[in-house]
């Protein structure tokens, strides 16, 4: 999942691997989530034997040399990563490359370059139709790339490497993906109860300060009702009533800057910035106390996720601990941090024809039977619009990954060939927004992904580290999460449409609703 985060740019969601030894504490149980489809794989202890890999076929496209130059060591690196936070921006880096180039596929590096790291080398895949290498196990390696060119210390994660950070080819892989599977098939008959809660206690602070101050910040009740969400769905329990407090959002955020600050800008000023974020890395001794703090509130409300990990998948518990922490805290509350104000920006500044025509659909789907699973499978409109805002403003928006060995990679254009150990690159946003896949690719089209030939465009939509079209299992890097992510976003849009009309929205980076006018019919 970059992580969920790394859009504030702080990533479920996320994502990437790591590479350092297995574990520097004994082993303990660890725990993720698992979709609400049907997970197709084999679920075997043992990773199956690897298969040598089938021969490639030629490419019918002209073979180009990667364009592109990392220029000289240090110098380099410093400048792109200027280029990138400070004289351009993100995306006129990439676009700007893409036109001097005329190639998607090009060298560049990739922040944060020295002194974090020394391998910001890579070539970068900015079109839909090269993007997809990263997701390809066989000829690719997601070892400690989950963040990028860099990784986080494991001090701020108890020591241990963990799942993001893991190949497929590691053992400990299949057991933790294992794990988060299993969190979310058991406490499936409390996503929806927990989520309406915890929802409604949002809505009803939005209403109290809108009637105070004329308008309201999503960002705040929105972080509150999810890690609330995920308290009572996951561990039983509203994280608001215990030790923790209404402390967790804050802590976690902090927590994520630390693994996540050389790869975001919080728009300071750039001799303030760059030194302090992108140049050495924070110490993880600063958020030791409030990360000892989630710790805690996940060790004594996760009993049943922990003895299933310990007894069943053979981890030790307080590696499972600190698993469950990550998946729940950086992958899902960082993805919900993150797309949920998103998606309701671009659904807000639609207007109110979409507004009543989601709420006409949901309200008529949802009378006989209630919200669940099969209402909300007969909600074409609503579905559609979850798969353009992930399309549109994918939560993670980075993938990373390094060559096992040398392959081809296409464009719709050109083949490129890869060298065995160099590190790809994807910026998602671009890659979804590809104008030789998708019509008006720049614009929020709401019913993109309705009917026959608009489902044919989701092997498009990569938000989850792999195909929509794809399911996570433990032999891919897909997220854990992937059916859970699409689920309670479409809960989202179903709770605002059952309670209201319409809303009015306003800001870019911190959404703020100015109005909310209530359900009339």
């Amino acid at each position: 999942m970059t992580s969920s985060f790394a859009h504030l740019s702080l990533s479920c969601f996320s994502p990437s691997n790591l590479h350092l030894s297995s574990q520097t504490k004994p082993p303990k149980p660890v725990l993720l989530m698992r979709p609400q489809r049907v997970i197709t794989a084999t679920i075997s202890e043992k990773s199956p034997p690897a298969q040598p890999a089938p021969p490639e076929k030629p490419s019918k496209l002209p073979v180009r040399d990667i364009p592109g130059d990392y220029g000289l060591p240090l110098i380099g690196p410093w400048k792109d990563r200027q280029d990138y936070f400070y004289n351009q921006g993100t995306d006129e880096f990439f676009k700007s490359r893409i036109q001097k180039y005329q190639s998607t596929v090009y060298r560049t590096n990739m922040p944060p370059g020295p002194f974090i790291s020394f391998r910001s080398n890579v070539i970068a895949l900015l079109d839909g139709k090269s993007f997809p290498a990263l997701f390809d196990t066989e000829k690719v390696e997601k070892r400690d790339v989950f963040t990028g060119t860099y990784m986080p210390s494991t001090d701020l994660t108890g020591g241990y490497r963990i799942l993001s950070y893991l190949d497929p080819s590691e053992p400990n892989h299949a057991k933790l993906k294992k794990l988060v599977f299993f969190i979310l098939s058991s406490r499936r008959d409390h996503i929806i109860p927990g989520f309406h809660t915890s929802y409604v206690e949002m809505f009803e602070a939005l209403e109290a300060e809108i009637a105070a101050k004329g308008k309201a910040s999503l960002s705040g009740p929105n972080d509150a009702a999810a890690f609330n969400f995920l308290g009572r769905a996951f561990f039983g329990v509203n994280p608001s009533e215990t030790k923790l407090g209404t402390d967790g959002p804050t802590i976690i955020v902090l927590w994520v800057l630390f693994q996540l600050h050389p790869i975001i800008s919080l728009g300071l000023p750039r001799l303030i910035e760059d030194p302090l974020l992108h140049t050495f890395s924070l110490p993880p001794f600063l958020i030791k106390q409030g990360y000892n703090r989630l710790y805690d509130f996940f060790f004594e409300n996760s009993s049943p996720i922990l003895d299933h990990a310990e007894t069943t998948l053979g981890l030790a518990r307080d590696e499972a601990c600190h698993n469950v922490l990550f998946a729940t805290c950086f992958n899902t509350f960082g993805g919900m941090k993150i797309f949920f104000p998103s998606m309701l920006k671009l659904v807000g500044r639609a207007g109110a024809k979409l507004h009543l025509d989601l709420a006409r659909e949901i309200r008529s789907a949802v009378k006989s039977g209630g919200v669940g699973m099969a209402a909300m499978e007969s909600m074409p409109l609503m579905k559609s619009v979850v798969y353009e805002a992930l399309r549109i403003e994918p939560p993670v928006p980075a993938q990373y990954a390094k060559a096992k060995r040398d392959f081809v990679i296409e464009s719709h254009d050109e083949a490129f060939l890869v060298k065995e150990g160099e590190m790809l690159f994807g910026y998602q946003p671009l890659a979804t927004k590809d104008p030789n896949i998708f019509d008006r690719a720049e614009e929020f089209v709401p019913d993109r992904f309705v009917g026959e030939e608009g489902e044919k465009l989701l092997k498009h939509v990569f938000w989850s580290n792999g195909p929509e079209t794809e399911s996570p299992t433990i032999e891919n890097k897909q997220c854990a999460g992937k059916e859970f992510v699409v689920f309670i976003s479409r809960l989202l849009l179903v709770e605002l449409f059952l309670r209201y009309d319409s809303f009015d929205i306003d800001g870019t980076t911190d959404v703020v609703v100015t109005s909310l006018k209530p359900a009339s019919f």
